[in-house]
């Protein structure tokens, strides 16, 4: 009976989460003019669009993150890696412009530069891990401070300019009343596309049976002869990849490079996982509760910004989210 119980509250839990934050909000809507009218402003189909818009940066590295998670590890330069993706995107369009390549070509280069970058983070984290075999905490959080250092160098410590393109549009909001909800930015649509293949990865690629293996039991994983070492680093570089595209995504926002933007990103990019049902003790987490997990954290941001919630309000609630949902995990650990 209490496996079951564990079972049904990992897959309920991410959605009573949701519930609870809407809760919340209609709680505060009756304390303070005793009705519950603004609520419905949340519900608006652009509004969530919006917050789709907004979450799909943090929801993409989450993919990334997730794979990590569920190998028993974890990244803390994400947001540096998405720091560092702007600027190199944003670098790479203004040294194409007025070059010979086409206007529509220049961002597809410059993109693609943005995401080797991010590879390039990721290859690097796994080759520390596994190669100097430094604890997987030491080694990103090492990484976290060489990347941001990496962006300011390239950024000459200031926001880098790039020439207007289509990337700028990614993450645009059909502001038109009539815009029917199924047209979504096309950032939205990258997500969807990208959780779609992870979630082809995890569940029905050798892989991804790697993936769970070596988050389960290390030592076993070797024994079956799995050669974790090289998994593991093919796990930080596909996180580095769609950590990657996650800045281009928040160069598309941004529409500039910044080497100063998403300090303490990775603490949202960790709480998705963890909100979504992943196991920071490894071997535990999907595709579907990640993203369930980034847009209970991108409702609750936009929630407190619609009723005028102080950001202090906004961190002490993500705080005590993250706190409840590892101390799920722990119970659902010590139940099994």
């Amino acid at each position: 009976m209490n496996r079951q119980a564990a079972r049904l509250l990992s897959i309920l839990g991410p959605f009573l989460g949701l519930i609870l934050i809407y809760f919340f909000f209609a709680l505060h809507d009756l304390a303070a003019d005793g009705s519950i009218d603004q609520l419905g402003t949340l519900f608006t189909r652009y509004n969530l669009k919006t917050v789709a818009a907004q979450t799909s940066i943090v929801a993409i590295a989450a993919l990334g993150m997730t794979i990590v998670i569920i190998s028993g590890g974890i990244d803390l330069s994400a947001g540096s890696s998405i720091a560092l993706t702007t600027v190199v995107v944003a670098v790479t369009l203004r040294g194409l412009s007025g070059s010979e390549a086409s206007g529509a070509v220049e961002p597809v280069l410059a993109a693609l530069a943005g995401i080797a970058a991010g590879g390039i983070v990721g290859l690097l984290n796994g080759c520390m891990i596994t190669g100097l075999r430094i604890v997987p905490f030491i080694a990103t959080l090492g990484m976290m401070g060489i990347a941001r250092g990496v962006a300011k160098l390239l950024a000459d410590e200031q926001k880098v300019n790039a020439p207007p393109s289509w990337l700028d549009t990614l993450l645009a909001v059909d502001p038109s009343p009539s815009a029917p909800l199924w047209r979504l930015p096309w950032g939205v649509v990258v997500l969807l596309a990208l959780a779609l293949a992870v979630f082809v990865l995890l569940r029905y690629s050798v892989f991804g049976r790697y993936i769970f293996a070596i988050g389960s039991n290390e030592a076993a994983a070797r024994l079956c002869g799995i050669r974790v070492g090289r998994q593991k680093v093919l796990i930080y570089t596909l996180s580095g990849v769609l950590t990657g595209v996650a800045g281009v995504m928040q160069f598309g926002q941004l529409t500039v490079g910044d080497p100063t933007v998403s300090v303490g990103k990775e603490l949202d990019i960790i709480a998705s996982v963890v909100i979504g049902g992943g196991s920071l003790n490894g071997g535990k987490g999907g595709v579907a509760g990640t993203i369930l997990g980034a847009f209970i954290m991108g409702i609750l941001r936009n929630g407190c910004d619609i009723y005028g919630i102080p950001n202090y309000i906004q961190e002490i609630f993500i705080g005590l989210i993250i706190v409840a949902a590892v101390a799920v995990d722990q119970l659902r650990s010590r139940s099994r």
